[in-house]
């Protein structure tokens, strides 16, 4: 009994975060659970277990089709962060060019521009071209790299050895082979640290599927759909409860079969830079 009280003073402030960080996610599960006339009363635990609210939630919204859509974008924008973004992030990390830290500065000012700066001049674009409407704007641009994304994969770049580098140059590999048969196998915790950041904005994105596709429900998202559930709903709290579990679950479990290699890119790129 005594060991486990000092084993519960040295870890009393963990507990309470995980408590603190826990409880909301607890709360939102039982609210999921209950009857429309107990959810949001004083009563915490549910009187009568109702697991048709999860039924009722894909009756009375398209959410198959916002989950495909929302896979669709994350998939998408994701990939193509990643085509464009890693030869960039090499370039800057292993290569010596002429313009290399003006261009890293403009890296990092790009990451410094609200995203409403260039809303108006983006949106008319891509209304003149007819886009609007689809989830192309915002998986197009990814195309073009994202500056968070660079900046974090070349962070990562440089704790890898210049010294393989060099060796795969002495063998005859050009700089795109090197990359693909050198960089790429030794930076996969980087990469897949920027692929998860890129996934779960793409997945819990907002602005983004408001701005585009608000007018045409056939490609709206999760996000846009469940703000959209919440307006219709808006009394009926255990099913905006059970949407929003079910919105939750895919990036969990995500999370939790990549949190390995997430948690050591995060950790290495901050090793040197």
């Amino acid at each position: 009994m005594n060991r486990w009280l000092v084993w519960t003073a040295r870890h009393s402030l963990t507990i309470a975060l995980c408590v603190m960080f826990v409880a909301p996610v607890v709360f939102l599960l039982l609210t999921s659970l209950m009857t429309d006339s107990q959810a949001l009363t004083a009563s915490y635990w549910p009187r009568q277990w109702r697991f048709a609210n999860y039924a009722d939630v894909f009756s009375k919204t398209p959410l198959p089709r916002y989950l495909l859509n929302t896979v669709l974008y994350s998939v998408a924008a994701t990939a193509f962060m990643l085509l464009a973004s890693v030869p960039a992030a090499y370039a800057l990390a292993k290569l010596r060019w002429r313009g290399q830290g003006a261009y890293l500065v403009v890296i990092v000012c790009m990451m410094m521009i609200p995203p409403q700066v260039t809303t108006v001049p983006l949106y008319l674009m891509w209304a003149n071209w007819g886009l609007t409407g689809t989830l192309w704007p915002l998986v197009l641009p990814m195309l073009l790299g994202d500056a968070f994304s660079i900046f974090l994969l070349r962070q990562f770049l440089l704790t890898i050895p210049t010294e393989y580098l060099d060796a795969a140059r002495v063998d005859g590999c050009g700089e795109w082979r090197t990359l693909l048969r050198v960089v790429l196998p030794m930076a996969r915790p980087g990469i897949a640290a920027a692929a998860l950041f890129q996934f779960f904005y793409a997945w819990n994105d907002y602005y983004g599927p408001l701005l585009y596709t608000s007018e045409n429900e056939h490609n709206w998202t999760l996000s846009l759909g469940l703000a959209s559930f919440k307006t219709l709903h808006h009394v009926q709290w255990n099913l905006v409860s059970a949407a929003t579990i079910l919105t939750m679950v895919p990036v969990v479990v995500l999370f939790f079969f990549a949190q390995r290699a997430f948690v050591q890119g995060v950790t290495l790129t901050g090793v040197k830079g």
